[in-house]
């Protein structure tokens, strides 16, 4: 259905996923793209591209989505949900008389609206009967003038959506005031960054870690590390039997796995599993974000012809985060990781092919769809071929989710 899209995730107070706010490069202003687009180039797209649906995009979580005023007007289409869509209306694009009739409009389909505002001014008040939730920008200085406004909403039963929150700081001042969700990656952000050492509870995935990175492999070795860990030996079989990796046999064990798999990509899921047990007191979103990127770089860097053999590429993206997961400065932490030196010189911001993926994948996340038309005449790729790549490494993503969901505590007790 979408080929040209990007998300965002909106978190709760726990810091678990609300939402994702969707930006669509086909349509005008990141909105929702215009229905009538050329039906030749569609069937091109849907041809030629991975293009996903809202369900693939917000793994089964609400979607926020822009809109055209006319768009709204003239009728959305019967494919979308109220139950799972959220309107999002930016004040600015129409007169406030305007948009208090296309709030009705939309609030008469059935869905609830967003109205995205950082003034909280007194004229919104008009708005309060037909407005679910209220999003304002989390830079605007004057914190006094929130502290004494969010009242009237919050009492009113408005949400209060906290947007470009990039720090643990900012997140923690807005919960505070009152605020229900936060949109922007602080959570991909160290809560207190320090020098200290990895806990000896978490070497052994350090160990694994090392393996990923290894273009040898003892097989000997790493199945006797995970056989002794009932919660590896889990974790492992989960992964490799997950249907968006293995959808022909049931794998039983490290070596069973070896001989169907091959090396690299045991490699890769050694290295998930160490991730996925580093974070077990970190958002899943951090995770998932993770193994996004992981996946995005590699598919990269297949298209490139780089080699995978340590998957560096893959290893970039799903340690660009290690920072946030152990709340430690990438470039401290990286010395005490045995990772080769093309990995290590990306994480810790170094120029080289692989920093380029990594920057390639994080403008995807955002929208920033000149940068990553910069990106892809640098790299010589099409740029519809890597939109196609985001779109698979979603659903990857999605799909090695929900094997570690049941699994991977929120918070630690």
């Amino acid at each position: 259905m979408f080929a040209f899209i990007a998300r965002q995730p909106i978190l709760d107070r726990n810091k678990e996923v609300f939402a994702y706010e969707l930006f669509f490069r086909d349509g005008k202003n990141n909105c929702y793209p215009e229905v009538e687009r050329d039906e030749a180039t569609s069937k091109l797209i849907a041809k030629n591209y991975q293009t996903l649906n809202l369900d693939d995009i917000s793994c089964n979580k609400k979607s926020l989505i822009n809109f055209q005023s006319e768009t709204l007007m003239s009728g959305l289409p019967a494919s979308l949900d109220p139950e799972n869509v959220v309107v999002e209306l930016v004040t600015g694009r129409n007169e406030d008389s305007s948009l208090l009739d296309v709030c009705k409009h939309v609030k008469n389909m059935g869905y609830k609206i967003a109205l995205e505002d950082c003034r909280l001014k007194p004229s919104w008040d008009d708005f309060i009967p037909y407005v679910d939730m209220l999003k304002v920008n989390s830079n605007h200085e004057n914190l006094d003038f929130f502290e004494k406004n969010v009242n009237r909403f919050i009492d009113a039963n408005v949400q209060l959506i906290a947007d470009k929150v990039e720090t643990q700081q900012s997140f923690s001042i807005f919960r505070d005031m009152g605020f229900d969700y936060f949109q922007g990656y602080f959570f991909a952000r160290p809560m207190s960054v320090s020098s200290k050492n990895i806990p000896t509870s978490k070497l052994t995935l350090v160990e694994l870690m090392g393996a990923s990175s290894s273009e040898s492999f003892d097989i000997e070795s790493i199945n006797s590390v995970i056989e002794h860990d009932v919660g590896l030996s889990y974790m492992l079989l989960r992964f490799i039997n997950n249907p968006m990796i293995n959808k022909r046999y049931k794998i039983t064990s490290l070596r069973h796995a070896l001989n169907y798999m091959g090396e690299v990509e045991i490699k890769k899921f050694i290295a998930l599993l160490a991730l996925a047990n580093l974070s077990d007191d970190k958002p899943l979103e951090l995770l998932h974000l993770s193994l996004v990127r992981g996946r995005f770089c590699d598919l990269v860097g297949t298209e490139k012809n780089i080699g995978n053999n340590p998957p560096t590429a893959f290893l970039v993206g799903l340690f660009s985060l290690l920072d946030a997961l152990l709340d430690q400065q990438m470039e401290s932490l990286i010395e005490k990781l045995p990772l080769v030196d093309e990995v290590k010189e990306a994480l810790c911001g170094g120029q080289n092919d692989l920093s380029m993926y990594l920057m390639l994948a994080k403008a995807f996340e955002s929208g920033n769809w000149l940068k990553v038309i910069r990106i892809s005449k640098i790299l010589e790729l099409d740029q519809k071929l890597l939109h196609s790549l985001f779109n698979e490494a979603i659903l990857w993503g999605n799909g090695v989710r929900r094997s570690i969901s049941p699994h991977f505590p929120a918070t630690k007790t």
